[in-house]
């Protein structure tokens, strides 16, 4: 990676990690049930999970999508469904205050839940192309190094702006129409990527 691309890349990621997706909504929906300590599994996952897959995916994984481009349709299928699947999950768990019943994203699920995640994708292949048209290793290890550095503020984020809903969110109903919420923006978060 040329030195001169770093403020690029270091602001695409920025905005890319910032901005509403299918992990951020996931880590304010965690933050504001659990709070910061038993959802920092699922954000520190997020972080090393989409490091690793951006550094894979521009090592080879953009050349089976060229070879086979049917994987592309595919994948984006199991993508949604998943996140589908994810989003009922949200929306039925119940609330902390009667049942606690709330599971917070695993470090394990977290990390390979950025392999099916449309916005990962989208991102890892955009900063790949973009940042790392070389394709060299040096090039791969930084642009996942700053990935990695800039989620962690992104992450924290999002599940402090949890947190903090949480205490709007004492009551169950409250919290039942946040989760619904959640679960919506989660699918909807990736209908542009999606479309």
């Amino acid at each position: 990676m040329l030195f001169e691309q770093l403020p690029a890349l270091i602001l695409f990621a920025f905005t890319a990690t910032f901005t509403p997706g299918p992990n951020n909504m996931m880590l304010m929906a965690s933050g504001a049930n659990v709070g910061f300590m038993r959802t920092l599994p699922h954000m520190l996952g997020v972080t090393l999970g989409f490091g690793i897959m951006l550094f894979l995916v521009g090592i080879g994984a953009a050349g089976i999508f060229h070879t086979f481009p049917i994987l592309h349709p595919i994948l984006k299928w199991l993508c949604l469904s998943y996140l589908v699947y994810l989003a009922i999950k949200i929306a039925t768990s119940q609330s902390k205050i009667t049942t606690g019943d709330y599971q917070p994203m695993t470090f394990h699920a977290a990390a390979l839940f950025q392999w099916v995640n449309p916005k990962g994708w989208s991102m890892a292949l955009t900063a790949v192309s973009l940042y790392n048209p070389s394709a060299s290793i040096q090039g791969l290890l930084w642009t996942a190094a700053i990935f990695i550095v800039i989620n962690i503020p992104s992450g924290t984020t999002w599940i402090f702006a949890g947190k903090q809903i949480s205490n709007v969110l004492s009551k169950p109903a409250h919290l039942l129409w946040f989760n619904y919420a959640m679960a919506f923006l989660l699918v909807a978060s990736t209908l542009p990527m999606i479309l």
